[in-house]
Formats: structure tokens, C-alpha cells, sequence
């Protein structure tokens, strides 16, 4: 919310505090320290997997160039399709060409799983688009919501850009269109469909078939490198036969192989074929060759890998780190993770500031699932899953106390443990050297699985989970504004608290999720939100509970259009909030009161409001809202023309908010230290600081709000700045400021 992010203690969300230290156990089990990766800002987004061996496939790699170089030649942007069967390696060809022409692609590489295979279904392209955005530059704020406009905003950022971008496992055509740059760019697309439809739009489709023998044979001697196929050529044939020249089936059995050595070739070919005979006589449909080469991996497996195997295929996303393993079996699974990957049974997904991420191919997903119905009771299978649900929910109420250590955290409950915590700091555990920016960052790459885990928490019958998660999402969408998952996390949570009849975080969901309406600009949405709220507490006799809604009500008159009924709020909630005994809340709505003033020009009163709230906020430790007092309070002394005080409590405000990154507030208060140079008679100095605000409204979304507004028309009043290149004259690049 423009101006009033911080509205309340319940849901304050200040930027500062001190770091608390991480090192926190649950349940006994050790914390993984993985930071999360760092902003990418406005540097080529990188995001291709690493590319995996092929053999026999230099036709298709060789085909895929000429198309490109054709349509380059033409001026087209490049678009070409990979189909073919499960485990046929669609992705490992398109790999294996994108990472050659790499050079020619300056921009970055963009990578989406679109998730035709995944238990959650096809990947909405709207998510997608947003996710490409973001990983081009655009702040999470500014990325539209509507889909229409971020696929313009997306052909806009690429039609000059020289970039490849990579959509994996596509459901349809019409999942892939939104998603295809502009300019000269290339774009791959791999599906089990052949996709002709995306012929229609230029696309150069190829069909992949099987390995011939002799190459699936290549394939398997590369991944055994031991001398046994050369030893057992006919084996080595009727081998990779079975495997009906299917590259995942080969590196699967070659795998088992490599793990036994003194094997012949001979026993897995006759391992193998007892299973196609069993999958056969069981009637199974589907793809019987992988499934029987990993249905033989799997069996081979030790316990606690085959543990880990069966039970990872009920994670809820599409990649996982270490912790997610660790949580699985209540335990440090760093060697199973080992032995699945060099069974071809995970792929590497790449890491995250140094951790390694993985994932499975989604037929090794399915067989792992299915292994899971076979060996793990229901009982077990709903264990696991809520060792993933608290593990997740415990990271992230963990990243919480990290950025919010003043946030008022509701009652965490993490089952009976034990639970795997994530750290966020330099890889040493108990530290979290990284901070707010850490904490923040993991929760962005997380966010895909968090809300994986909290749709399903209801129908895993774990329905608290779900809105003690979306609570521990907080800073996270307060500060980089992902509004659609902040809408649907709290209406999902809303739903879980009222199944669980649980009137306190019903109205927490109402709260929280009614800032996020109001920050949406839905405030009859909001207000309706809030005052619902303001019934449940009225009704249980929750004086401090009514007391904040008082506020979050002024808030939404506020934006209304009514500064009466607004003021009339605050007022209220600063004397019951005292009341009370919430000191810092209480401060909190005068604050926003002395807002009120300074927008109808009660300049005395608002200096009044204003430094109330700052010496009571400045008290409570709240860095933050100390200095936002400190900046309209200097606002108010320029409306009162006392510029030496104006100017004296917006620079103490500035060098604070600069500090904290709290774009949005510097800006305003740049726009008010401006104002003041103007009135001195500094026009240069008053430019230089209207165009600094405007780059930071920019960065945070602010660009078309009245704020910013009232910059550009500043600006437009001091007229073209002399020698800046208006009317034919050369101008200053650095005059921007």
C-alpha cells in the first residue's frame, strides 16, 4: 500500500530490525543453510538446465539450426518444436542446441517447465509470463496482473533483444503462443504432442523417434565406460533393444550396471526382460519399456534411497533442494540424494547460490509415485507429506522472524516433528549472514512450492497449514507485491481457517488479505474485508483486535475519497490502541492521521500528529516509521514555509529510507526535498531530485501513481533545463541525477 505498508503491529512488516540468528532446531533435525540465489536486477537472466549427453541425434540438432538460420535470414523470430514419446530425450535435443548458440544470444536464456505431466496440470502461461518478467528486470511491482498486458510487456522487452527461451514438457499450442518472444529471438518447445498448431505461427516441427541400435548402444557404453559392452556386444544389443531405444531406459539400466560392476550384461538383460514379461502379463498401459527399466532400478535401490525415491514423487512441485529430502525421511539425506541421481533417477534442476536442485523426469515422477501407493501405507503417504507441508511452513515463518522481527506471529503448528529448517545465510549453520535480503529472495524462489503445499493442505486434511502459511508469506508479498498470489494465498487461507473454526485466524486472513485488496487499489473489497473482521472481534470481546481494524478501515475510507470518516477512524484507533495497551499501533494511526491533515492542509496539526507518533515509534525500536514520521513531518513544515525545518527532517528521513532500500518512501521524500530546493530558488537541484524520485517510483510500480503524478507536473512547471537538448540543443546525459 503506497504510503502505508506498514499500517499496524499486527501486520506491520518493517524493513529493519536486527538480524536474529538462524541455527534454530525443530524437532532435532539440522538446518540446511542454503542462501538463495541473488537478484538477477537488470544482468541476462541464465536459466537453461545443464545439457545432458545425446547420441545419433546430429539430423535433429543439425535440422533445428537450419531452421533458425533460415528464419533469421527472413527477419522471423526462431520457433521450433520437439515431439516425441516420454523419455525419447525431446529436452535433452533442444538442450543440446540451445547451449550451442549460446554466442549468438547476448540477452539470456529463459527456461519454463510449462508442466503438461505434473500432478498440479498444465502451468497457467500467465504465471509463466510473470516469472519471464521478473527475470528480465521488470520489479515484481510493476509486472502487470492482467495477462493481456504482460504479454505486451513481454514482446515489448524482447522484440530488441536477442535472447532464446525454452519451454519444456508444453500441454497445447494455445499454453505456448502467450509465451513466445518477439524480436530475433528463438524459441524451443518440447511436448509428448506434436503440436501442429504451432505451424500456424512459423513453427518448425520435428518428430523425434527411438535410438537405432547401434546408437542406444553408444548411448549405454558412455554411461557404463568399463569395457563390458565391447566385451558383450550381443548382450549389449538385446539389451538396450528391451529398452526399445529410449535414451531415459538405457541411462536408467546402464546406471543399475555401472552401480555392479562385476556384473555381466547378461543378468540385467535377463532381469529386464522378466519385467517387460511381468508389466505385460499385469496388462499395464502406458510406456512399459521405461517403466520396466525402472521398475528394476528401483528394486536394486538400498532401503533408505528407495525410501527417498518413493516419497519424493508426493512433493508438490516441480523442483526441490536438500532440505525437502532431509524433511522426506526426518533425517540427513545428502547420500541418498547421491545414489538416486547416479541411478538417472533425479535430474540435476541446477542451484541456487551454490545448493543443488532437483528434479524428475515425469515418468520417473509417476513410476516413484506408484511405488509410494505400493510400499507405503496411507498412513505413511499423508506422514510424509505433512514432513513437506511443515518443513516448508517452518522455513518460511523462520524467513518471517528474519524480516519481520516485529511482526506479530501467530501460533505455528509443526505436527510432531521432527522439521527441517532452511537457513538463509553463508552455507555455515546457525548463521544467517544473508539477512532480510536472503530471507526474501528464498521466498521468491520458493513461492512456486509454497503455494503448491498450500492448495493442497485442505484436501490433505491439514487445513491449518494452509493459512499459517499464507500468514508466513506476509513480508514477502508485502514487499515484492506478488498480488495474484497474494490474493489467492489469503481467499485459500480463509477457507482453511474457517474449516478449522478458528475465529482468530479467520480474521487474520481478513487482514492480511484485505491489505493486499487495498494495495490492488479493490478497496470496497478490502473495507468489506476489514469490517467483517471488526464483527468477529466485536462479537468475542477482542478489544485490541477491534481496536486495529479501526485503523485498517481508515485506511480503506482513506483511498475511498473520505478523509472525514477517515480521520474519525484513526482518531479512534489512536486512543483504544493506547488504551490498550499497543503502544506502537497506537502511534501507527496517529500517524496515518496526521496523514489526513497534511492532505487537507492542517499543516499545524499534522506536525503535531506527526511528532507524536515518531517519539513513540523511534521508542519501540520501528527504524522505519520513525523516519516516515520524520518525512512528513517535514512535509508539513514546508507547507507551513518553515524550510530549514522541512528540510532538516526529510534528510533525516531520506538517509534512513535509502538505507532500507524503502524505494517507495525515499521517492516521496525526494519529491518534498525538491519542493523545498524549488522554493529557494535551486531549480537544477529541484530537477536533479523530481528525476531520481521518478526513476524510483519506476522501479517499484509507483510510475502511475499520484505521487509520481505530481513529480512529472513539477517538472513541467520548471520548464526544459537550460542546455538539456530540448528545442535542438545538445544536452547533459548526467543532468537525470
Amino acid at each position: 500500500m503506497r504510503g502505508h505498508e506498514h499500517s499496524d503491529n499486527d501486520l506491520s512488516g518493517t524493513v529493519d530490525g536486527p538480524a536474529i540468528q538462524s541455527g534454530k532446531i525443530y524437532g532435532g533435525i539440522h538446518i540446511r543453510t542454503e542462501a538463495p540465489a541473488a537478484t538477477s536486477g537488470t544482468k541476462p537472466p541464465w536459466q537453461l538446465p545443464p545439457s545432458i549427453r545425446i547420441t545419433d541425434r546430429t539430423a535433429e540438432v543439425s535440422a533445428l539450426e537450419t531452421h533458425r538460420a533460415r528464419a533469421t535470414r527472413e527477419g522471423h523470430p526462431t520457433l521450433a518444436a520437439v515431439s516425441g514419446l516420454g523419455g525419447v530425450g525431446k529436452t535433452a535435443v533442444a538442450l543440446a542446441w540451445l547451449h550451442t548458440i549460446r554466442p549468438h544470444f547476448p540477452g539470456g536464456q529463459l527456461y519454463a517447465d510449462l508442466g503438461a505431466q505434473s500432478p498440479g496440470g498444465p502451468v497457467d502461461p500467465g504465471e509463466v509470463v510473470g516469472q519471464f518478467l521478473r527475470a528480465l528486470g521488470v520489479p515484481t511491482p510493476q509486472v502487470p496482473s492482467a495477462l493481456a498486458e504482460r504479454i505486451a510487456l513481454y514482446r515489448s522487452l524482447t522484440a530488441d533483444r536477442r535472447l532464446v527461451v525454452m519451454l519444456d514438457d508444453a500441454a497445447t499450442a494455445a499454453q505456448v503462443r502467450p509465451l513466445l518472444p518477439a524480436g530475433q529471438c528463438v524459441a524451443a518447445v518440447t511436448s509428448r504432442r506434436r503440436l501442429p498448431g504451432l505451424s500456424v505461427d512459423g513453427g518448425h516441427v520435428i518428430h523425434l523417434e527411438p535410438l537405432a541400435t547401434e546408437a542406444a548402444v553408444e548411448l549405454l557404453e558412455s554411461t557404463l565406460a568399463d569395457g563390458r559392452v565391447a566385451a558383450q556386444p550381443e548382450e549389449a544389443r538385446a539389451l538396450v533393444d528391451l529398452c526399445a531405444g529410449l535414451p531415459l531406459a538405457v541411462r536408467i539400466a546402464g546406471a543399475r550396471l555401472a552401480a555392479r560392476p562385476r556384473h555381466g550384461i547378461t543378468t540385467m538383460v535377463r532381469a529386464l526382460s522378466e519385467e517387460h514379461d511381468r508389466l505385460e502379463a499385469l496388462a499395464i498401459d502406458g510406456d512399459h519399456d521405461v517403466r520396466a527399466a525402472l521398475d528394476l532400478s528401483y528394486q536394486g535401490l538400498p532401503a533408505g534411497p528407495a525410501r527417498l525415491y518413493r516419497l519424493l514423487g508426493l512433493h508438490p512441485g516441480r523442483e526441490f533442494g536438500g532440505p525437502v529430502a532431509d524433511a522426506v525421511l526426518g533425517e540427513a539425506a545428502d547420500e541418498a540424494l547421491d545414489v538416486l541421481y547416479d541411478a538417472n533417477l533425479l535430474i540435476d534442476a541446477g542451484q541456487v547460490a551454490g545448493a543443488e536442485r532437483y528434479r524428475f523426469h515425469d515418468l520417473v515422477r509417476l513410476h516413484a509415485v506408484a511405488q509410494a501407493h505400493r510400499d507405503e501405507s496411507p498412513e505413511e503417504r499423508a506422514a510424509a507429506l505433512r514432513r513437506i507441508g511443515y518443513h516448508y511452513l517452518a522455513s518460511a515463518t523462520r524467513a518471517e522472524e528474519i524480516i519481520d522481527p516485529q511482526h506479530r506471529t501467530m501460533d505455528r503448528d509443526y505436527g510432531p516433528g521432527p522439521v527441517v529448517v532452511a537457513g538463509f545465510g553463508d552455507g555455515t549453520a546457525g548463521d544467517d549472514a544473508g539477512g532480510t535480503d536472503a530471507a526474501l529472495d528464498w521466498l521468491e524462489h520458493e513461492l512456486p512450492n509454497l503455494m503448491a503445499v498450500l492448495r493442497l493442505a485442505r484436501s490433505a486434511g491439514i487445513p491449518a497449514l494452509g493459512w499459517q502459511l499464507a500468514d508466513a508469506m506476509w513480508p514477502l508479498f508485502l514487499r515484492r507485491k506478488f498480488y495474484t498470489e497474494w490474493r489467492e494465498a489469503h481467499r485459500e487461507g480463509l477457507l482453511a481457517a474457517e474449516e478449522c473454526g478458528d475465529e482468530a485466524a479467520v480474521c487474520r486472513m481478513l487482514t492480511s488479505g484485505g491489505l493486499g485488496e487495498l494495495d490492488m487499489g479493490c478497496h470496497e473489497q478490502a473495507l468489506e474485508m476489514f469490517e467483517r473482521a471488526a464483527g468477529s472481534f466485536r462479537r468475542s470481546g477482542d478489544a485490541l483486535g477491534h481496536a486495529r481494524t479501526l485503523n485498517y478501515r481508515g485506511l480503506a475510507h482513506q483511498r475511498l475519497g473520505e478523509p472525514d470518516r477517515a480521520g474519525e477512524l484513526f482518531g479512534r484507533a489512536a486512543a483504544e490502541l493506547v488504551d490498550c495497551g499497543d503502544l506502537r499501533a497506537g502511534a501507527l494511526a496517529r500517524f496515518n492521521l496526521a496523514d489526513v491533515a497534511l492532505s487537507r492542509g492542517l499543516y499545524e496539526d499534522a506536525v503535531r500528529d506527526a511528532d507524536a507518533a515518531r517519539t513513540v515509534l523511534r521508542e519501540a525500536g520501528d527504524t522505519y516509521n520513525t523516519a516516515r514520521a520524520d518525512a512528513l513531518t517535514g512535509r508539513a513544515y514546508l507547507g507551513l514555509g518553515q524550510l530549514d525545518r522541512a528540510e532538516a527532517g526529510l534528510r533525516t528521513a531520506l538517509d534512513t529510507l535509502r538505507s532500507m532500500a524503502a524505494d517507495y518512501e525515499t521517492a516521496r521524500a525526494l519529491g518534498a526535498l525538491a519542493l523545498v530546493s524549488e522554493r529557494r530558488g535551486q531549480p537544477e537541484i529541484a530537477r536533479k531530485r523530481y528525476r531520481e524520485a521518478l526513476i524510483l517510483y519506476s522501479t517499484v510500480g509507483g510510475s502511475d501513481s499520484a505521487d509520481a503524478e505530481e513529480v512529472r507536473g513539477r517538472l513541467r512547471e520548471l520548464g526544459p533545463e537550460p542546455n538539456s537538448g530540448e528545442n535542438g540543443t545538445a544536452g547533459d546525459s548526467r543532468s537525470g541525477g
